[in-house]
């Protein structure tokens, strides 16, 4: 049995029930990329500490005490996951306790392993015992055109870390990558509303789209058809209940590579601390970029697209422009597995993290197995290899109550290609604008996410010394 393997899979577990039995430890997508993190580089240093000379790669901390000669190396994986996850999801602790029985450890050296690995947590968690939380108090929002305000459908869901970016310090990226302004106003920014406009709108409202605005637009982006309904659900992974955020869901697809090329539990412990560090720092960085730009959701501004509405109205008049829909919805995040309506993430819209994470985890795997930096080319990492989310696994609900069906998905142009269409399914949602995701360098979350994953395998995942703002 692979040990990072299996305790991985206990992690992402953890992250399952933590959106699910109302504890409120690590949810949404910054703190469930940070508990990740905290528990793969516990794992990795474990691992890498008890294997001593033997090990290929450095371990991520730089103080580290050398393992006493002898500790069974699976053992400290099992002593770090077990301690870490412990810290970070108190009220899951007898399921960690019975994870750790399972396996069986027995022999010379475990209860050393287990001794390290325990440290190792420790130091890992100490480590990151400053880090802020995700709570809103203390900020105000702007009344501002184009400043990002609460889902009108959702007046209570608050501002998710708004202080949480420019607050934390970087677990390995060397340097706070930023994004260049988001158009506002002018011509790229009209053509994107336009386009969530047609494709992200809720079904119940496609008769209300006028002829004249579907054809103003290119012919790829004129229509939501089903496949970008289904893509926009199978991405979307939205701290809904038994599903959790996107870093599980990332996780899901690189265990789905690494067993199929048959990777050593050593080379697991790198790459899964290499892909979870890479989306804490996508967190911390994305989240720092959201609130220093504080863009309004498209729920906002297609509502509030003519100056004369919103709290900041700029002037009278009764001569509407045709971009604004007063009664306009999104297709929504979806509330899986409840009866609420579906949402607008309670965050700003630019960058986006779902394209961020999902470019940090899946360009750092393709960097791990060889793909240069700079590279945006169809791959062949997932040939031969289906994937089931779990929003269309056969067994989770949509808001109504009905049974999504199980929707088998391939990639053949690989992991390139769920970069892309992860970011993507963002704007068929009616959840995003078209440059939160990445239609030039530097802007959008993808080539967020793309700078961060070669910096930190670049730089070799060292532990950053690039402190809060």
């Amino acid at each position: 049995m692979d040990s990072i393997l299996y305790w991985n899979a206990v992690a992402l577990e953890a992250n399952r029930i933590s959106h699910s039995n109302g504890a409120g430890e690590q949810t949404g997508p910054p703190l469930s990329a940070r508990a990740l993190a905290i528990v793969q580089l516990a794992m990795y240093d474990g691992y890498i500490g008890a294997l001593g000379p033997s090990a290929r790669y450095r371990p991520y901390l730089p103080d580290l005490p050398p393992a006493p000669p002898g500790a069974d190396p699976d053992a400290a994986v099992a002593g770090a996951a077990h301690a870490a996850l412990r810290a970070l999801f108190p009220s899951q602790a007898e399921a960690f306790d019975r994870a750790l029985a399972y396996p069986g450890l027995s022999g010379p050296g475990v209860a050393d392993g287990l001794r390290f690995g325990r440290l190792v947590a420790e130091r890992i968690l100490a480590d990151r015992a400053g880090d802020p939380g995700v709570s809103d108090a203390g900020y105000r929002p702007s009344p501002a055109r184009f400043r990002h305000r609460v889902d009108p459908f959702n007046p209570g869901q608050g501002f998710h870390g708004p202080f949480y970016g420019a607050r934390s310090k970087l677990f390995s990226a060397t340097r706070r990558h930023r994004n260049e302004d988001p158009p506002r106003g002018n011509q790229v920014y009209l053509e994107a509303l336009r386009i969530v406009r047609v494709t992200g709108i809720a079904p119940e409202l496609l008769a209300t789209v006028p002829d004249f605005l579907v054809e103003s637009l290119p012919p790829d982006r004129r229509r939501r058809t089903e496949e970008r309904t289904l893509i926009g659900v199978f991405w979307a992974y939205d701290g809904a209940n038994g599903i959790g955020t996107p870093p599980r869901l990332y996780n899901q697809i690189v265990r789905e590579i690494a067993t199929h090329r048959n990777n050593s539990t050593e080379d697991n412990a790198r790459l899964f601390a290499l892909i979870n560090v890479a989306m804490a720092d996508a967190g911390i960085l994305a989240w720092e970029e959201k609130y220093r730009h504080d863009l309004w959701r498209p729920i906002v501004g297609i509502r509030e697209h003519d100056p004369s509405t919103g709290p900041a109205a700029e002037r009278g008049g009764n001569d509407i422009d045709t971009d604004a829909q007063i009664d306009w919805l999104p297709l929504g995040s979806p509330a899986s597995n409840s009866a609420n309506r579906n949402f607008t993430p309670n965050f700003p819209a630019y960058p986006s993290g779902h394209a961020a994470f999902g470019a940090a985890a899946l360009h750092i795997t393709r960097r791990f197995y060889g793909i240069a930096a700079e590279d945006m080319n169809p791959d062949r990492l997932a040939d031969g290899l289906t994937f089931v989310s779990d929003e269309l696994n056969g067994v989770t609900r949509d808001n109504s109550g009905a049974v999504r069906p199980r929707h088998v998905r391939d990639f053949p142009d690989g992991l390139w290609q769920m970069i892309v269409e992860n970011g993507r399914s963002r704007i068929w949602l009616g959840v995003h604008w078209e440059f939160d995701f990445a239609p030039r360098p530097v802007i959008g979350g993808l080539p967020l996410g793309l700078a961060i994953a070669n910096d930190i395998f670049d730089s070799g995942m060292r532990k950053s010394t690039v402190g809060p703002r």
